[in-house]
């Protein structure tokens, strides 16, 4: 679903670009019935979460399409691939959802561009809200997809922890992605006497594995935190197990309520396709949007011209507020939420699950720019 929900932000995209929609003149006032000239058409596969199935695919579509940009992904694995692959075939790449602060870390990539947020961002982000609320010298379980989406989003979320506020892991299971059965590492979570369950999972393993600590009793033994919020959760696991949850994320629907942009676009997704947008949704639709305003403002489709236009660093407008990239990473420094799931008396229709408790800036949230390693190759 998270695949799909993405999916949907970027074809809106290409809808609202092709058609010079009021809100996409908003994020990208060049585009004019299209490109330079040109209708946009979006080509899309399943890369089943599997670098080496994503690689083979884009593959097709540069040899076969000539394709001018790639996008997509939902774990962080595919999206280091298509990095490698972007500046090995010299395309612009904008990743989807990717968690790990490889992407724009140490396996950053000179054709590639980040809007979303990332584990780093979200330990800044979630960590002051933790300690408000539980306070310091804490002791923490963590449930770790073995990847580097959850490498990193573990270390980073931990190390905040740690520094600031003497919180312990007592345990850290780590499993395959695809896992159906937790028992085993929920197990070991129950014996460790962790005050919290900090699950890092992504996808249908953040479902599994939230219900299952649930049936072990973990939930609600434990406090529930999911510092890097998964689309679809709480309508899947159902608001008895994300109520009272504190998430991190990057867009939730109700925050149409102080920004005009985000009303337009939830207004605009739902009624093409009958739901609210979830955060993959938003990102598809703001990458797509940026990239056009680069090309307008380069008018050129040529890489490196679209590159250049990218790393001026310039402020530009996105749904929540102005946001710029960082030349030196292609990282977007942008708004991060943090959310705090409802109780089901509180929903006030059946898409309302979660309560939007902040929006910090980017700049307080992001890392310095040399942290993560990032170092781009040439053009």
């Amino acid at each position: 679903m998270q695949g799909e929900d993405e999916r949907k932000g970027m074809e809106l995209a290409v809808e609202h670009i092709n058609t010079s929609h009021p809100l996409m003149k908003e994020l990208a006032p060049g585009v004019d019935n299209g490109l330079l000239g040109k209708k946009l058409e979006i080509l899309v596969a399943d890369s089943a979460a599997n670098p080496n199935q994503a690689v083979q695919a884009e593959q097709s579509f540069i040899n076969q399409n000539n394709v001018m940009m790639m996008t997509g992904s939902t774990s962080s694995s595919v999206a280091v691939a298509l990095n490698k692959l972007a500046d090995r075939e010299k395309i612009i790449y904008l990743p989807g959802i990717s968690g790990s602060n490889d992407t724009t870390g140490k396996d950053c990539a000179r054709y590639g561009f980040r809007q979303g947020f990332f584990g780093e961002m979200a330990a800044n982000a979630i960590g002051p809200t933790l300690v408000k609320n539980f306070g310091e010298n804490r002791k923490a379980a963590y449930m770790t997809p073995d990847y580097t989406y959850g490498h990193t989003v573990t270390e980073s979320v931990s190390t905040y922890l740690r520094d600031h506020a003497g919180w312990e892991v007592v345990t850290n299971q780590v499993s395959p992605l695809g896992t159906q059965d937790f028992s085993q590492y929920l197990t070991n979570i129950a014996n460790s006497g962790a005050d919290f369950l900090i699950n890092v999972n992504w996808g249908r393993d953040a479902v599994l594995s939230t219900q299952q600590a649930a049936q072990f009793g973990i939930i609600p033994a434990m406090t529930l935190v999911v510092p890097y919020q998964i689309p679809f959760l709480a309508p899947e696991a159902g608001p008895e197990l994300t109520e009272g949850v504190f998430a991190c994320t990057e867009f939730w629907w109700t925050l149409e309520d102080e920004y005009p942009l985000v009303k337009q676009f939830v207004e605009a997704f739902q009624e093409k396709y009958g739901y609210r947008p979830e955060w993959g949704a938003e990102n598809g639709y703001v990458a797509f949007a940026h990239w056009a305003r680069m090309i307008t403002e380069a008018n050129s489709f040529y890489p490196a011209d679209v590159i250049a236009q990218y790393e001026k660093g310039e402020t530009i407008p996105s749904l929540m507020g102005d946001v710029f990239y960082r030349p030196e990473d292609h990282q977007c420094v942008r708004p991060v939420c943090i959310v705090r799931g409802k109780a089901r008396s509180e929903m006030q229709n059946d898409e309302d699950f979660w309560e939007v408790v902040e929006v910090l800036s980017g700049p307080d949230v992001i890392q310095p720019v040399d942290y993560l390693g990032c170092e781009l190759g040439e053009i």
